[in-house]
């Protein structure tokens, strides 16, 4: 029979592991790039010029702040719904904010004449990928699983998806844990 000092560790053990005490691994997973996160690949239209985007450029882009392309065809944007992963990495990532400060950067910024490009919405990373096929000036992203001939990547930083140095991933959901 288990003594009540014996029964009291136990409860604490089991506490501790129900609330992630001790497992500094998988916390350090959610919060740094690792090789098991998905990386998000940038994908514009073929035709498109552009090979390499800085973290900068792109941020601006995605926040609609810059309207055209060096060849001076006009940026489209086309984004996934909200609550979709590869959105919720790009908005974290790329625009540095959580959803509701961009859907309140791009209200404001339309408003005030700030912002030059709203982005288009669409359910699924095929839709996506149609889009940027169809569409000359447009900008997206995918994960680099969904990526095929019918768009280019862009590099990042001089990185493309498949490079170590990358930084642009895709945060594991926490249900799949």
């Amino acid at each position: 029979m288990l003594r009540s000092l014996d029964r009291l560790l136990i409860v604490v053990v089991v506490v501790g592991w129900l609330l992630g005490w001790g497992n500094h691994a998988a916390r350090a997973s959610v919060d740094q790039p690792n090789s098991s996160q998905e990386p998000l690949a940038i994908i514009v239209n073929t035709s498109n010029p552009v090979d390499d985007l800085s973290q900068p450029e792109l941020r601006r882009i995605f926040l609609g702040e810059r309207s055209h392309w060096p060849n001076a065809r006009r940026i489209t944007l086309v984004m996934m719904e909200p609550g979709q992963p590869e959105r919720k990495a790009l908005v974290t990532e790329v625009c540095q904010m959580n959803e509701s400060d961009f859907g309140r950067h791009f209200l404001q910024g339309v408003f005030t004449g700030e912002v030059f490009v709203s982005p288009k919405t669409l359910a699924s990373p095929v839709g996506v990928r149609k889009f940027v096929f169809n569409v000359p000036g447009a900008i997206g992203y995918l994960r680099a699983s969904d990526v095929d001939s019918s768009v280019k990547v862009v590099r990042v930083g001089g990185h493309l998806p498949g490079d170590k140095e990358y930084s642009l991933r895709i945060q594991p959901s926490r249900a799949s844990k």
